[in-house]
């Protein structure tokens, strides 16, 4: 995979579902998920996303997103969080020289 960015996941109870839900938030992408046995990395090439609504709908109404950075023990590419989402993706400059290819 060219330009993995992703979070590496904490393993817990609720692993799979927080998988599942930046599988539903990134129907287009192909993602890759390796269970490390103490630890999951999920990755796309570029760009990957997790939404709010996907994570409560598939962890519960009263999840929230700030819940999901204290499962995060590492993460590839830049993150930008906001209450609505968090986003994974190349810098800037990474995102330059990939194109100049």
């Amino acid at each position: 995979m060219d330009n993995p960015v992703g979070p590496v996941l904490r393993m817990g109870d609720d692993v799979e579902l927080v998988v599942a839900a930046i599988e539903d938030d990134n129907p287009d992408r192909e993602i890759e998920v390796i269970d490390r046995g103490a630890y999951v990395r999920v990755q796309a090439s570029g760009h990957l996303r997790v939404t709010a609504v996907s994570l409560k709908r598939h962890l519960g109404e009263a999840f929230e997103i700030r819940s999901l950075e204290g499962m995060l023990s590492s993460f590839s590419g830049r993150i930008n969080t906001s209450s609505d989402a968090i986003e994974w993706s190349l810098g800037r400059r990474a995102a330059t020289t990939t194109a100049a290819r």
